[in-house]
């Protein structure tokens, strides 16, 4: 669930976009096809993974360490190599990086389905996010090339149409494949989707470019993918290792020093793939410290989710994949009419609120115990949390967007949607140390009052490790081993309610920024040229 929902600014990205390549009316239905199953692919993967995980834990032996980095993996390189992505497909063809993002997705989901060892299912995962980084961008700057302004929104219409179709159905799907079939089923189902999508595309989609493309920026994709690669290493090997083993001191020092060398590369290049010149605006900047917390919150807690539903409440991996439909079905519906706000009111006042109601919803999330009908637990805290994130996608996406000008608006919009990632990417594994210690002591203070052997203490401390799919010691059975599995329950119940905490104040700090940096109503006027005297923010109303 760490996944759950599409990110901000899609529709601003294909907004923002040239139409280079205006394709005919006959090919505009086979274009959406195929960038509306491109994607997709690529979305239902990653909500499917979260479902099986637990699943993944049994089957193949995974520990909780494990199934981080098989998410994790993942998204390190989606949100590193997104912005690579997207200008890939600028200078080198749109559709020839789609169709290689595709098939490098297909490959790699071959790889995952046929994965004997966490390791090689970790390996093809990262592999998938190579490709989803190419493919992703890719789906929306060919609606972009291939639609001008006139059929643009019908078209952005119609693609937002299926994808909340397809945002809805892929976590059932996912868990019904996972509970029925196989989870390599979930990962295999990508490759008749990828022959279609790639058949699509050699058929009926125009080839584009940008004459203007800004150049590849190596250096600071390398140092990107470094740095958020070492900290994150550092923070899941540190759950079992502890800060004080070298290998982490290694792994996080390396990282920093990587981000820091970052900063310093997009502040000296002349075309970075993070221009810094963009935080000269203070709605550009409040919108994306907004996206970096509430997405944290969201990716970060949301991951436990699935464990929680089918290890303590005993889900099945399809009623598990369900239980989100209504965030999904919400969000979908109400995202427009939230649009409408800012007209209204501006952006700031939906940005403050929404993400103060979704801390509720984080917060409803934490009342739950072992037990309990879905409809009077976890179902008020979805459908809290999807009024929320109603009030926040379209303004954070109107914001990042206005404010830059021209066409640096779809790389205000690029950045702020690999931000929301890179969120999600660094708040599983420092939710994941916090949840592991309270889970550990929680289990210790239950299980002390037992008279166990030394040799089942000793394997229930080893199976800590794997949190709530904590398996009873051998040997130990009748009336102490309820009292264990309950226990195990109970400790990850209350670690998973410390997860909410979090995220419910992480949601309340980005309220809290949106209402000290983003402007109200008419305040200002957008960032002009990114990196240039122009681009400094102008106050309305002051000359050009």
């Amino acid at each position: 669930m760490s996944n759950i929902g599409n990110p901000p600014c899609d529709e601003g990205v294909i907004r923002s976009g040239k139409a280079d390549a205006p394709c005919s009316r006959e090919a505009e239905p086979w274009i959406l096809a195929a960038t509306v199953i491109g994607s997709a692919m690529a979305f239902i993967d990653s909500t499917v993974t979260n479902v099986a995980l637990p699943t993944l834990q049994i089957q193949l032996g995974a520990t909780a360490v494990d199934a981080q980095w098989i998410v994790e993996s993942y998204t390190l390189f989606l949100a590193a190599l997104l912005l690579v992505g997207g200008s890939l497909g600028d200078h080198y063809g749109r559709k020839r990086i789609f169709a290689l993002g595709i098939g490098i997705f297909a490959l790699a989901s071959v790889g995952c389905g046929v994965a004997l060892t966490p390791d090689q299912l970790i390996v093809a995962r990262a592999v998938q996010g190579i490709g989803g980084a190419m493919l992703v961008p890719g789906s929306l700057a060919i609606i972009s090339a291939s639609f001008d302004e006139a059929r643009r929104g019908k078209a952005i219409g119609t693609w937002s149409g299926f994808s909340g179709i397809t945002a809805a159905l892929g976590p059932v799907l996912g868990g019904y494949l996972v509970e029925n079939v196989s989870w390599r089923a979930a990962f295999l189902v990508n490759v008749p989707l990828a022959a279609v999508v790639l058949y699509i595309v050699y058929r009926h989609v125009p080839e584009s470019r940008d004459p203007d493309a800004r150049r590849l920026d190596i250096p600071g994709a390398v140092l990107a993918t470094v740095g958020l690669g070492g900290l994150v290493f550092g923070l899941i090997h540190s759950q079992s290792h502890g800060f004080g083993d070298s290998l982490v001191l290694i792994s996080l020092t390396l990282g920093v020093a990587a981000l820091v060398a970052f900063v310093f590369v997009e502040m000296r290049s002349l075309e970075p793939m993070m221009p810094l010149s963009l935080f000269r605006s203070r709605n550009f900047s409040g919108a994306n410290l907004l996206t970096l917390l509430l997405y944290a919150g969201l990716g970060g807690s949301l991951y436990f989710l699935p464990f929680l539903l089918i290890q303590v409440h005993g889900y099945s991996a399809t009623a598990a994949g369900s239980s989100f439909l209504p965030f999904i079905i919400i969000t979908f519906l109400m995202s427009r009419w939230a649009g409408g706000l800012i007209t209204r009111y501006g952006a700031r006042l939906p940005l403050v609120i929404g993400p103060i109601v979704a801390a509720f919803g984080f917060l409803l999330y934490a009342l739950p115990g072992t037990e309990g009908s879905y409809w009077t637990t976890f179902f008020p805290a979805v459908v809290v949390q999807g009024l929320g994130m109603s009030l926040v996608i379209a303004p954070l996406t109107t914001t990042a967007m206005n404010s830059v000008t021209g066409r640096h608006s779809g790389l205000a919009s690029g950045v702020n949607n690999a931000v929301s990632r890179t969120a999600g990417l660094l708040a599983i594994p420092v939710l994941g140390i916090l949840v592991f210690a309270v889970f550990s002591a929680g289990l210790d203070s239950r299980v002390a009052s037992l008279d166990l052997p030394p040799a089942a203490r000793q394997q229930l401390e080893s199976e800590k490790v794997d949190l709530g799919g904590a398996e009873v010691p051998d040997g130990v059975s009748g009336a102490t081993a309820a009292r264990i599995e309950r226990a195990v329950d109970e400790a990850f119940v209350g670690a998973f309610r410390l997860a909410m905490y979090a995220g419910a104040g992480l949601a309340l700090a980005s309220a809290l920024a949106a209402a000290l940096i983003i402007e109200g109503k008419g305040q200002t006027a957008p960032v002009g040229r990114v990196g240039q005297p122009g681009g400094e923010p102008r106050s309305e109303g002051a000359p050009a």
